[in-house]
């Protein structure tokens, strides 16, 4: 029997080497469960990251809570609703209460309007200060529509700063990548809150100056309402089924062809 030639031995494996990170090492490591492409963070992330994620994910369990009850706490009390949301319908009912006498705590309604209506802005810039363009990316990511918002909002943010601030409350803007942007372009935190309250402030005025001059006709819209709130949130609630019906349909024939290709 022959023996091997040293050239054909294996070579000893010293113990004591780091591993080579370029040699396979039998099985690819798992991943970690934060290393995704889908989350905003490019490493491990910390408290800070977590709290914020959390903060983030409950912004939108509340939006989707909230989006068939509104009908219902609107026909119980603006102000109830005021306080919750700061929607604008809201404030200027309360204005048309006014304007008819019947809107005797319109000063508390406005402040509760106010704080309810920027009570998860700091949430984005956070996200901001935080991530960078982490978040603008999620968002922009969801489709070619998303991405063309999303990069004409930041270049808003990243050219006027302050200016784009102030016009998420009266234009069509995606505030969260608005506030996200600045954050990100190291606005400070007590500039953004000034900006952001005054802004939310003199809004809810201007609704309210509008119901108050409209009076009573909106009064008797608002009666309306109340009198069929429970079948529009029924009908809200029904279209978010249909909705989540649709896009689970849709995702499974695109799985289908995938599998058929």
């Amino acid at each position: 029997m022959s023996e091997k030639s040293p050239a054909e031995e294996p070579a000893a494996v010293d113990p004591a080497r780091p591993a080579d990170p370029a040699e396979p090492i039998g099985e690819v490591a798992e991943k970690e469960w934060w290393d995704d492409p889908r989350m905003p963070w490019k490493s491990k992330p910390g408290r800070q990251d977590i709290a914020c994620w959390t903060a983030f994910a409950l912004t939108g369990l509340y939006g989707l809570v909230m989006l068939p009850l509104r009908p219902v706490i609107f026909a119980a009390s603006p102000y109830v609703l005021a306080g919750i949301t700061g929607s604008r319908t809201a404030v200027v009912t309360i204005g048309a209460l006014t304007a008819v006498g019947g809107g005797h705590w319109w000063p508390v309604g406005l402040v509760l309007a106010t704080l309810a209506i920027m009570k998860f802005d700091w949430i984005y810039f956070w996200a901001g200060k935080l991530w960078g363009r982490g978040l603008i990316e999620i968002i922009a990511g969801r489709s070619a529509r998303s991405a063309r918002r999303a990069a004409k909002a930041e270049a808003l943010a990243d050219k006027y700063g302050p200016v784009a601030v102030l016009a998420t409350y009266v234009l069509p803007l995606p505030s969260p990548i608005i506030y996200a942007a600045v954050g990100s372009a190291g606005m400070r935190w007590r500039t953004f809150v000034a900006l952001d309250a005054i802004s939310a402030f003199s809004t809810r005025v201007i609704f309210m100056f509008l119901g108050y001059k409209i009076g009573k006709p909106a009064v008797r819209v608002v009666e309306l309402i109340a009198d069929y709130s429970w079948y529009l949130s029924l009908a809200i609630i029904a279209g978010m089924i249909l909705a989540w019906a649709w896009g689970h349909w849709r995702a499974k024939g695109r799985e289908k062809l995938g599998s058929e290709a």
